[in-house]
């Protein structure tokens, strides 16, 4: 074959693989406009239910929950980069800065900023509602002023709770005409039809506030946030968070058991689900297990991981210090973990908790053992003057205190 033949194959060869190549191209572009169009009319233009922004949400928000935030603040600001003017970003930083509260909610060093995503969230979520009446910007708007009524309610700023409520009923309602919301939107129902009467049973003072709202549900708010906890996206694991404490507040102990072991094992690093577990586990007499938590919280505060503060290591030594007194009958662990509990309620500022008073009277009694009375009587003392007239420690400290003084005098 001459030069000339194969310049000519060569070309011929060259310019098919070309066609072939702008055909496929062409191909590819239809289908990926045709999947574009698609996703926009699955999602009817809403951000939050395309699949892309749920897929690149999905990793961020798993670290926010394990407590990962430096790899979370990434990913959320990764979003923030790319829908500049959308308010989900904002809110999800939001988000996160008051998971770093709930640890210890007596913790106010991240409010500020917490507050401060809520507020560029609202902003950016009304401008959209003023624009188009987004069914979207509504929702966005009823979570965030939902959660600035609770960081605020945590606060004790009951005008501002009251406020940020009423404002979030508001959105929430106008946000009900979009039925692809209906998971999360029952996420806000459920926790209003449970709380309306715990409000109402447990705050007195708020009493007079709540005819300001219409009346809730506690059981169909319950099923509600169950509902929530399997279908929703965006509110499940929060769903899951307020379920795990209603189910302690309800005594329905198997179920925060099964909960708090699912939501721990999801998210290994999280102190709140790790330390409710444990709870979970005291409570319902799985001993090894409950140990095994308790130690695994300890040790994750000595080596400061993100989250693991004096609240949880009070839980996790209380629970230590009652095994090794009640069942082990290892009295010197069990003072080193009652002591420990003593410590990290002092640290937390929180001695006037039923795990405080109850290691004193524990230290008060292995005192009275070690026939160090006076140690012993110091104890009950304390117990007595600090606890509320009707607690079951204080009876107690009354008995053992007369005791340990008819012993003292024997020695004498």
């Amino acid at each position: 074959m001459n030069t000339i033949l194969k310049s000519h194959l060569i070309i011929k060869i060259f310019t098919l693989c070309l066609c072939l190549f702008v055909q496929s191209q062409t191909v590819t572009a239809q289908w990926w406009k045709d999947t574009e169009k698609a996703e926009k009319e699955r999602s009817k233009g809403m951000l939050l239910l395309t699949n892309e922004v749920q897929i690149e949400a999905t990793t961020a928000i798993n670290h926010m929950y394990n407590f990962k935030f430096y790899e979370a603040e990434r990913e959320f600001g990764y979003l923030k980069v790319k829908y500049p003017d959308h308010p989900l970003p904002d809110f999800l930083l939001g988000l996160m800065e008051w998971w770093k509260i709930v640890p210890n909610t007596e913790n106010a060093l991240y409010d500020e900023k917490c507050l401060g995503y809520m507020d560029k969230s609202i902003d950016k979520a009304m401008k959209i509602w003023d624009d188009s009446e987004n069914p979207e910007a509504a929702f966005i708007m009823a979570a965030a002023f939902a959660f600035k009524g609770r960081l605020h309610s945590e606060r004790k700023h009951w005008s501002k709770a009251t406020f940020a409520a009423k404002s979030a009923l508001k959105y929430l309602d106008k946000s009900r005409s979009f039925a692809d919301f209906s998971p999360e939107l029952m996420f806000g129902d459920g926790l209003y039809n449970y709380y309306f009467y715990y409000v109402k049973e447990n705050y007195p003072l708020l009493r007079p506030v709540l005819w300001l709202f219409p009346k809730g549900d506690k059981p169909k708010g319950i099923k509600q946030l169950e509902k929530v906890s399997y279908n929703a996206f965006y509110t499940r694991t929060e769903a899951r968070y307020f379920l795990l404490q209603i189910y302690g507040l309800e005594n329905m102990n198997d179920k925060a058991l099964d909960l708090s072991k699912y939501t721990h094992e999801a998210y290994p690093d999280n102190p709140f689900f790790h330390r409710f577990h444990a709870r979970c586990a005291f409570v319902s007499g799985r001993v090894n297990e409950a140990k095994e938590l308790s130690r695994s919280i300890l040790s994750k505060i000595d080596e400061h991981y993100a989250g693991y503060e004096g609240v949880s290591g009070r839980y996790a030594a209380y629970i230590l210090a009652y095994y090794a007194y009640n069942y082990d009958k290892d009295f010197k662990t069990a003072k080193e973990y009652y002591q420990k509990t003593l410590t990290f309620a002092k640290n937390t500022g929180t001695t006037n908790s039923g795990y405080y008073w109850s290691s004193m009277l524990a230290l008060g009694k292995i005192a009275s053992q070690e026939k160090d009375y006076d140690t012993a009587i110091e104890y009950f003392k304390q117990v007595i003057e600090d606890t509320d007239r009707k607690a079951t420690q204080r009876d107690e400290a009354k008995k053992l205190l007369t005791e340990a003084k008819k012993a003292r005098r024997k020695m004498k």
